[in-house]
C-alpha cells in the first residue's frame, strides 16, 4: 500500500522541471498523484505515518553513530553516560509500540477532524513556503505553551508523574531514540500539543491544507529528537539563537528530574523562574573548565620552559 502510493507519484524526470500550464509544480502534481483515485483517510494515514517514521528513525540515526565516533565524544553532554544494549532494545520495543498502536490510530482519526474544521486534503496548488513557514512557527509557539504547562503540572503531582510521566524518565541521560518513549497516557497528551494549533487555526476560519499539518509535525519530530540527543555541538541551534533550548536545556531536565519544562523556546522557564538552577549548574561547569584550560596551559608553557633550559 505504502510502495504504490509513493511510487505512483515518484517520477524523478519531473524533479527538475518548472511549473505546468496549469501552474502546479512538482511537488503539486506529486501531492495529488498520491490521493488520484485513492481513499483520502487511508492515503493520508500512510503518508503521514510513513513520513514520521521515516524522519524519525533518519534523525536519530546520525546520533547513535555518533555514539561510536572518539572525536565527537567531547559534545556529549554526560560524557560518562551511555545505554547497554538492554536498554536500547527495551527503548525500541517502546517507541516503536507507541508508533503503532497510540500514534498511528490517531493519525486515522486525523482525516475527519481535517475534513469536518474545512482544512484542504488533496487540493493544489499547495501554500506557499513563507505561509507554511510563518503557520509552522506559529504552532511552535502553540505547542510551547501547552506543553510547558502540561509537563510542569505532570512533575508537581506526584501521582500523574507516577502513571503519566515516569517511563519516559528512566533516561537520566537521554538519547535520541527515547525521544517518543513513553507511556499511552504521555504520548496523547503530548501529541494533542501537536495537533491544537492547526486546529484552532483551521476552527478560527483561516484557510489551512494539511501538507502545512506534515511540514509540522517533521519540525516537531525533527525537534524533540534534537532535544534528547544527548549532544551539544558547536552548531546546535541554542548558540545561534538565545531563546531556543535544545538538548543542553532538556538533557538537563532529565538529569534533575525539575526545571527546565519547555520544548523548543525557553520564555516559559525564563518567565517562571524554573531554570535557575540550570543557569547556576551551567555557569559553574563553565567556571571549572575554563579553570581547567587555565591550569592546563600553565602545565605545557612550565614543562615547555625546563625543556629549553636543558637543551
Amino acid at each position: 500500500m505504502a510502495a504504490s502510493i509513493f511510487a505512483s507519484a515518484w517520477d524523478p524526470s519531473e524533479w527538475l522541471q518548472g511549473p505546468d500550464a496549469n501552474g502546479l509544480t512538482w511537488l503539486d502534481r506529486t501531492w495529488s498523484g498520491m490521493f488520484e483515485g485513492r481513499n483520502q483517510l487511508v492515503t493520508l494515514t500512510v503518508i503521514s505515518f510513513v513520513v514520521h517514521e521515516a524522519v524519525y528513525f533518519g534523525r536519530m540515526i546520525p546520533f547513535m553513530i555518533a555514539d561510536h565516533i572518539p572525536a565527537l565524544q567531547k559534545y556529549k553532554i554526560q560524557e560518562d553516560k551511555h545505554i547497554s544494549n538492554e536498554q536500547w532494545w527495551k527503548c525500541l520495543r517502546g517507541v516503536l509500540f507507541g508508533h503503532y498502536l497510540i500514534e498511528l490510530p490517531m493519525m486515522l482519526g486525523f482525516h475527519p477532524a481535517a475534513q469536518m474544521l474545512g482544512m484542504k486534503v488533496a487540493e493544489t496548488p499547495l501554500p506557499s513556503w513563507p505561509a507554511i513557514l510563518a503557520q509552522s512557527f506559529l504552532f511552535m509557539v502553540i505547542e510551547d505553551a501547552y506543553h510547558y504547562w502540561a509537563h510542569r503540572i505532570i512533575h508537581e503531582y506526584p501521582k500523574a508523574y507516577k502513571f503519566i510521566h515516569k517511563q519516559h524518565h528512566e533516561f537520566a541521560a537521554p538519547v535520541g531514540l527515547a525521544a517518543e518513549y513513553a507511556s499511552p497516557y504521555e504520548i496523547v497528551i503530548l501529541a494533542i500539543g501537536t495537533f491544537l494549533g492547526p486546529m484552532l487555526y483551521a476552527a478560527a476560519g483561516f484557510e489551512f491544507h494539511v501538507f502545512t499539518m506534515l511540514f509540522w509535525s517533521i519540525v516537531r519530530t525533527m525537534q524533540a529528537i534534537d532535544a534528547h540527543s544527548g549532544y551539544d555541538f558547536p552548531w546546535s541551534l541554542h548558540h545561534w539563537i538565545p531563546f531556543w533550548s535544545g538538548a543542553d536545556h532538556h538533557d538537563f531536565h532529565h538529569q534533575n528530574f525539575i526545571g527546565n519544562y519547555a520544548t523548543s523556546f525557553r520564555f516559559w522557564d525564563w518567565a517562571m523562574d524554573t531554570e535557575g538552577s540550570y543557569r547556576i549548574v551551567r555557569a559553574r561547569q563553565a567556571l571549572a573548565r575554563a579553570e581547567k584550560e587555565a591550569a592546563l596551559k600553565k602545565a605545557d608553557s612550565k614543562s615547555a620552559l625546563i625543556s629549553k633550559k636543558k637543551n
